[in-house]
């Protein structure tokens, strides 16, 4: 899994950083990428990458600023157009249903594709043999949702080589045994799969927060998380303005992820009034409290391992 980062700004687009997007890269797990938030012009961002709107299979929206929404009609309309014919589902929170159906119907966009809209609340709001998603409420001026998405562990390496030393033939039985089904031989031996599987592999965690003062739940979302993608929209210096605006300063981040016990911080949605220059310092505060940092930038991967 790797996360690409198309816009990485908060508020409205600048010359070094567009909009909140970014995307989850699934391709090896199943082939499917999903984003979360969808700013303005963030489909200009992907023409810029390798992703594939058709590979979009489930977009998470944080919260209905427009910097985070203004993108998705029309990426939901180009992806029709593009030949994306597979089922997609958008997530976010009350409104996002009569935001998208509005500006759907009013535009005349007919998909060409099943798209289903669920407003989620607090708790599970997706799960399957892979993946939990998890959904928490932030604290921002409205409601403002963090994700967690866990992988569920996955069975350890089949040990081939204790296989052999017990004269167990290679074939269709190898299959089985991984899929932990215990087998017959021809000589009437029983296998055990057990005996023949290294440790299950942990799952990865992943921790993307919409827009947020410092809260608990975003320490519960975050916690033990592989990655954790947390807003640094101020610097060190403006606690009160971004407590008064509804943000989190670098250090505030930092924070977060010292008390969750994450293992990668990723400072995100960095407001416009700093230069490039002045952006760099905002990675050296953050680490003041905690490291590893990376300073998100458009176009950035990061992996989650």
């Amino acid at each position: 899994m790797e996360l690409l980062f198309l816009g990485t700004g908060a508020g409205v687009p600048g010359k070094l950083r567009n909009v909140s997007s970014l995307a989850l890269k699934m391709l090896n797990e199943r082939g499917a990428v999903w984003l979360f938030d969808c700013g303005e012009a963030t489909q200009h961002q992907i023409l810029h990458t390798s992703l594939k709107p058709r590979r979009i299979e489930k977009i998470f929206i944080t919260h209905l600023h427009g910097d985070h929404i203004f993108g998705l009609p029309g990426l939901l309309g180009s992806r029709s157009f593009q030949g994306g014919e597979l089922p997609l589902t958008v997530y976010g929170p009350e409104g996002t249903r009569e935001f998208l159906q509005t500006a759907l119907s009013i535009s005349k966009t007919r998909l060409q594709y099943e798209l289903t809209i669920e407003e989620v609340e607090e708790g599970v709001i997706f799960e399957d043999e892979q993946f939990i998603v998890e959904a928490r409420l932030l604290e921002h001026g409205i409601a403002s949702y963090g994700y967690r998405i866990c992988e569920k562990d996955k069975p350890g390496a089949l040990l081939v080589d204790e296989l052999r030393k017990d004269n167990i033939p290679p074939g269709p039985i190898y299959k089985d045994i991984k899929a932990g089904r215990s087998v017959e031989l021809e000589d009437g031996r029983i296998i055990q799969p057990h005996k023949y599987m290294g440790p299950p592999q942990k799952g990865r965690i992943l921790a993307i927060l919409g827009d947020t003062r410092p809260c608990k739940a975003a320490v519960m979302l975050a916690k033990e998380a592989d990655v954790l993608v947390h807003e640094a929209t101020f610097s060190a210096e403006t606690p009160q303005m971004a407590h008064d605006y509804f943000h989190s300063t670098t250090v505030q981040a930092a924070q977060i992820a010292e008390e969750a016990g994450a293992k990668v911080l990723v400072l995100n949605h960095i407001s416009s009034r700093y230069t490039k220059e002045e952006a760099k310092g905002l990675k050296g505060e953050a680490e003041t409290v905690f490291k590893p940092v990376v300073l998100a930038h458009d176009f950035m991967e990061v992996p989650v391992q």
